[in-house]
């Protein structure tokens, strides 16, 4: 069981493992401790950030967004390799996630795959987002791979961990897709990190992780009979897969991602096509009424790490 670090070893921890670190305002104070606990912490999470431009990027990580307060995470790496430092303690960044990955984490050994959203990752992990627009085209400069490298190995020499404590996000959260696109080699960092770390990585294969997926019919369900169900259990798993979608688009507070397909979901649905559609219908039979139809639903998918079956 790890406590965290104090804000002034974190720094220098970064510092020797030879890094550029840019401190951002009142970061060692910033954070999210008034929601919940921050520790015992486990691991190192990686991110990108769907965004361009080192700039805009550093206020987005450091004051979130609608919806999702900041900080989003604890350092920001930009395209240039230069380390941001937002926020210490606890951070928007890793949400619910599998309670085996956690545990695989803690024993630093190969990751299950996640097919769960039960365990608060934001108490347990440090959280460093990617400059990257995620579209799997936007290119990690070597710099910038170099810096995720020495990110990991400062952390992990800190506590004695080995490269396994270092993960992405999709390792953690079923539906995420994040990092990824040209330049990025996972397998590669790992073992750079346990080189820095005078130790071996694995010659085992990672396993090619699973897309979760979304039943349309069930989906569909679930938006007409919900928003008449306040407060009752949730009545298809896959609401929350699509949920998190919405999270991520910006269009559903995260407070709402309880896997229930209620109001707030379903009027988060429908700014979702009319996103896609502008200037259709928000009523009853319209095509951005909030009931998802499977167009709409493979494009969310698409963008967010999910299949669609009818």
């Amino acid at each position: 069981m790890a406590t965290p670090m104090s804000a002034s070893a974190f720094l220098s921890a970064l510092e020797k493992e030879g890094l550029v670190v840019v401190q951002e305002g009142d970061w060692r104070d910033h954070n999210r401790n008034h929601k919940g606990p921050w520790g015992p912490v486990h691991g190192v999470m990686i991110h990108h950030t769907v965004t361009k431009g080192t700039g805009p990027t550093v206020r987005i990580v450091r004051d979130g967004y609608s919806g999702l307060p900041g900080p989003l995470c604890h350092g920001m790496i930009a395209k240039d390799g230069r380390v941001h430092l937002v926020g210490y303690g606890r951070a928007n960044h890793a949400g619910l996630g599998d309670p085996d990955v956690l545990a695989a984490v803690i024993a630093e050994r190969a990751l299950p795959a996640d097919n769960e959203a039960s365990v608060d990752g934001n108490r347990h992990f440090f959280g460093f987002e990617c400059e990257n627009l995620g579209d799997n085209k936007d290119p990690w400069p070597a710099a910038q791979i170099e810096a995720i490298v020495r990110v990991g190995a400062a952390i992990c020499r800190h506590y004695g961990w080995n490269y396994r404590s270092v993960f992405r996000h999709l390792d953690w959260q079923p539906g995420k897709v994040d990092p990824r696109g040209p330049g990025l080699d996972w397998d590669d960092i790992e073992a750079r990190i346990a080189k820095r770390l005078g130790s071996k990585p694995s010659t085992t294969p990672r396993p090619t992780p699973s897309r979760p997926v979304v039943d349309l019919s069930e989906l569909v369900k679930a938006a007409r009979s919900n928003p008449a169900m306040r407060g009752t259990p949730v009545t298809y798993a896959g609401a929350r897969i699509v949920e998190a979608a919405l999270v991520d688009e910006g269009l559903l507070s995260s407070r709402r991602l309880d896997g229930h397909f209620g109001s707030d979901t379903v009027a988060a649905y429908s700014r979702w096509q009319l996103k896609l559609y502008p200037g259709s219908s928000t009523k009853p039979g319209g095509a951005a009424d909030g009931i998802p139809g499977k167009t709409s639903l493979v494009k969310l998918g698409q963008r967010h790490g999910f299949d669609v079956r009818n």
